[in-house]
């Protein structure tokens, strides 16, 4: 009975051990053993500056970072796609071509007829934007006898739709080409009048185009997740609720947040435009030395150069009350520590400053993880690294995470008053001064990536209108006055 049956043995063991022509599917597996087994999950998602797309050191972004972590969990590979429209993105998702969505997706009525969504990592509202020199719109109405224009397939259809009725002669045109930002640079440039961008979107990509300002918002509050196929097989989606579960509990998903929208709004007007005139008529003498230096040190030379100007606003002139001088404010202790013999010369400073700052990264902790330990480094170039230590030892006592910037940012300020600074080795400190600081840094930081990634110095660098008030430049009187809180203490 046995030999005869041998041959049906071996058949069957060939078709299990043979990956190609046999799934786990076929098996019985659930969705989440089907991805373990292949060893990799399918993600939509889409390239903008609030999801995915090609930082300084490579891929980056909120959805980026997240996917990326629930595939560690998972202990697989990422494949990620871009679909060419947004719209494609949903159409793919609720035929089940994808595993999963994430591309910062508003949760509506309508789209849970088609899919089904993760919990919320974060709450928006849908802004209407529109350009300096326009008289701001301030209701729905006043948008009528403008060009409004949106993205196809988002859910700001739905809240326009939702308007009309209110408001029967509102129209709008949709863009089946165009993202987000794309519609954000056409009304920063006067080609369109308004569009429609969520919260996050408008706060991050409004400080790459400073004439766009805010409206008001055209709906409630809305909530973003991830979205998966309607699927009786709940075991991807219920590991993904356990994911954000987590994640929310242990604070990752509140430092995630920080990471990409904490200093998205620090940067005035006047300075965004300021620095943009900066670049282009300031930057490109001391750019090599950044370069140069840079490239010696490991340290993207984009960083030393908004170090420098926040410092100085790349000034080679520049004395604090305190004595500090030139482009990266150096003391003359710290001047003769690294070996520079004169404050006062750019290249000098450059060099100085290079140094000082990679021997301030050196002196963080091992174990605290980009970004933060680069937010670290500059408080510490800033502050000191014995009030940073202090601050790290307030924000464990506070219960916080000393080794998340998150935490730490707000422990610094405590270090002027008594009740706290006792506590510390090192005493009083200005402690509001360094998270200022390196907020500023990120925003000068993220924004000359920006213009140096995308090409966009040329065609970017603001002619400011002249008949604002608030768009004039700065005198060298007003930036000195910019410039008078001690922004260093090498």
């Amino acid at each position: 009975m046995l030999k005869n049956n041998i041959p049906l043995f071996i058949s069957l063991f060939l078709i299990l051990s043979s990956c190609d022509s046999y799934s786990p599917d076929h098996l019985g597996f659930s969705k989440l053993e089907q991805i373990k087994y292949e060893g990799s999950i399918d993600v939509l998602t889409r390239q903008d500056p609030t999801t995915y797309y090609e930082g300084a050191e490579g891929l980056t972004g909120l959805e980026y970072d997240l996917v990326m972590l629930f595939a560690k969990r998972l202990k697989v590979k990422v494949n990620f796609i871009i679909p060419t429209t947004f719209d494609k993105l949903l159409t793919i998702i609720a035929a089940d071509k994808a595993d999963i969505a994430a591309a910062g997706l508003t949760i509506t009525d309508q789209r849970l007829q088609n899919m089904r969504f993760a919990p919320s990592y974060q709450s928006i509202t849908e802004q209407i934007i529109y350009r300096s020199g326009r008289k701001k719109p301030r209701k729905v109405s006043d948008l009528v006898n403008g060009i409004l224009e949106i993205v196809k397939g988002t859910s700001h259809l739905d809240a326009l739709i939702q308007q009309q009725k209110k408001h029967p002669k509102l129209t709008w045109n949709i863009n089946t080409e165009l993202n987000t930002d794309g519609l954000m640079y056409l009304v920063n440039e006067g080609l369109i009048d308004y569009t429609i961008a969520d919260s996050h979107q408008a706060r991050s990509i409004k400080r790459f185009y400073p004439k766009l300002n805010i409206a008001f918002d055209i709906t409630e509050p809305r909530q973003l997740a991830w979205a998966f196929p309607l699927s009786k097989d709940d075991s991807l989606y219920n590991e993904a609720k356990l994911f954000f579960q987590q994640i929310q509990e242990n604070k990752t998903l509140e430092h995630l947040l920080d990471k990409y929208y904490g200093n998205s709004g620090n940067l005035s007007y006047v300075g965004n435009c300021q620095f943009r005139k900066h670049v282009e008529s300031r930057l490109p003498f001391y750019k090599p030395f950044f370069k140069a230096e840079a490239l010696k040190h490991d340290i993207d030379w984009r960083l030393l150069a908004a170090i420098g100007y926040q410092e100085s606003h790349w000034r080679a002139d520049v004395t604090s009350p305190t004595g500090v001088k030139g482009l990266m404010m150096l003391t003359k202790r710290t001047a003769r520590q690294l070996g520079i013999k004169d404050r006062t010369d750019p290249i000098q400073s450059i060099i100085g400053g290079a140094l000082y700052f990679k021997l301030r990264l050196e002196s963080i902790p091992a174990h605290i993880q980009e970004p933060d330990r680069t937010w670290y480094a500059l408080a510490s170039y800033n502050v000191g690294f014995g009030h940073l230590k202090d601050a790290m030892f307030l924000t464990r006592l506070r219960k916080g995470d000393p080794n998340k910037w998150l935490d730490v940012k707000e422990s610094l300020p405590l270090l002027t008053q008594k009740k706290w600074y006792k506590k510390t080795v090192y005493g009083y400190a200005r402690g509001k001064e360094p998270v200022g600081y390196v907020e500023n840094i990120r925003s000068y930081y993220a924004l000359l990536v920006w213009l140096t990634e995308e090409d966009q110095i040329e065609k970017n660098v603001m002619s400011l209108p002249p008949e604002n008030p608030e768009n004039q430049s700065l005198s060298v009187d007003q930036e000195n006055e910019a410039l008078s809180f001690e922004p260093s203490i090498l």
